[in-house]
C-alpha cells in the first residue's frame, strides 16, 4: 500500500548542502518525493517535501523518522509526519505554557518578589528534566510564595512575553476554524486574562491559593500534572469530536510527556534532551509558529 509524508525543514537559514542531504535519507529509505514547496516568512526558512512510500503508515514514519535524524542539527530541523494531518480535517492544537506558549516561567517570576529566585529555577530545572515529581516540585515551589500579596500576580503578568510566533500561530489556526487549548502546570491568575486575549477555547492551569489579601503558599484543587495534561487533549478532542489524529502537542519538559505521546503528533520546543528524544518532531529554534507547517495551516 501507498502512504503519503509530510517532511518539513525549516531553520533560520536553509543551506542547500543540508536539504540535499534530507532529500537523499529520504530517498535511501524508500520515500519518493513526488512535490516540493519553498516557504519563508522574516524569521524562517522552510521547505516541505510530498513523499510517497510503499508500505503502511506506521512503517513509513519509523523509516523516514529514522532516515532523517542523522541529518538534524542543532539548529536545522526536519520532521516527518502523515499527510492527512496536513488535510482538510478539523484539527485541535494543545500547548503547554510556560516556555512554550510564553517566553518566561511563571513560578520564577513570582519567585523573584520573594527574593527565592535561584531556589526555585533550580527546582524548576530539576522538573522539567524529570530528576523530580512535578506534584511535590510544584508544592516545594509555591511555599516560597507565601505571604506575597496578591496583587503580584498582576505585576508578573504584566512581564509575561508571548514566544516569537505564538500569536501568528494561535491566530492561523483559530481563523482555519481548528481548536486551539492550552495546559499549564502554572497558575490560573496568570493564564487565565493571557488565554481570554488570544481567544482560546480551552485552558487548564493551577490555582494559587489566596488569603485575607495574600498567598497562602499553597495550591488550591488538584495539581495540574502530567497525567492532567494528557487527560486535558483527550478530553477537549472527545468533546470538540477531533480524532486524535489530528491532534497536535507542544511542550518542553517532562511533565509534558505524556500529552505529547497521546497526540498525533508530539512536538519538543526548545525542550530537555529527553523530551527532544520522546518526541514525534523537535523545533530547536524561537519561532512556535514553524509548527503551522506541520499541520498544513
Amino acid at each position: 500500500m501507498l502512504s503519503l509524508f509530510r517532511v518539513v525543514s525549516f531553520g533560520v537559514e536553509l543551506p542547500d548542502d543540508y536539504l540535499a542531504a534530507v532529500q537523499h535519507a529520504v530517498s535511501e529509505a524508500g520515500g519518493d518525493i513526488v512535490e516540493l514547496e519553498n516557504f519563508t516568512n522574516d524569521r524562517f526558512k522552510a521547505t516541505i517535501l510530498a513523499v510517497g512510500y510503499d508500505g503502511d503508515t506506521a512503517a513509513g514514519l519509523s523509516a523516514l523518522r529514522a532516515a532523517v535524524k542523522p541529518v538534524i542539527t542543532d539548529t536545522l530541523g526536519t520532521a516527518v509526519m502523515p499527510a492527512e494531518l496536513a488535510g482538510p480535517h478539523r484539527k485541535m492544537l494543545i500547548m503547554d505554557v510556560d516556555s512554550t506558549l510564553i517566553k518566561q516561567e511563571v513560578i520564577e517570576l513570582l519567585a523573584e518578589h520573594a527574593g527565592k529566585h535561584m531556589e526555585v529555577a533550580a527546582l524548576t530545572e530539576a522538573a522539567m528534566r524529570g530528576e523530580l515529581d512535578f506534584a511535590q516540585s510544584l508544592h516545594a515551589r509555591v511555599e516560597t510564595l507565601r505571604d506575597l500579596p496578591v496583587d503580584v500576580t498582576e505585576r508578573v503578568r504584566e512581564t509575561v512575553q508571548l514566544s516569537d510566533g505564538a500569536a501568528e500561530l494561535v491566530e492561523a489556526f483559530l481563523d482555519a476554524g481548528h481548536v486551539v487549548g492550552v495546559v499549564s502546570g502554572g497558575f490560573s491568575q496568570i493564564l487565565d486574562p493571557l488565554a481570554e486575549d488570544l481567544k482560546l477555547h480551552y485552558w487548564r492551569a493551577n490555582l494559587l491559593g489566596t488569603a485575607e489579601g495574600a498567598l497562602t503558599g499553597l495550591v488550591d484543587g488538584a495539581v495540574v500534572d502530567r497525567a492532567a495534561k494528557e487527560a486535558s487533549l483527550r478530553e477537549w478532542a472527545e468533546a470538540e469530536n477531533i480524532d486524535l489524529a489530528q491532534t497536535i502537542a507542544i511542550g518542553d519538559g517532562a511533565n509534558d510527556l505524556d500529552m505529547l505521546a497521546a497526540a498525533g503528533l508530539g512536538v519538543a520546543f526548545n525542550a530537555k534532551p529527553a523530551v527532544r528524544e520522546a518526541a514525534d518532531a523537535a523545533i530547536n529554534i524561537p519561532y512556535l509558529d514553524v509548527a503551522r507547517l506541520f499541520a498544513g495551516v
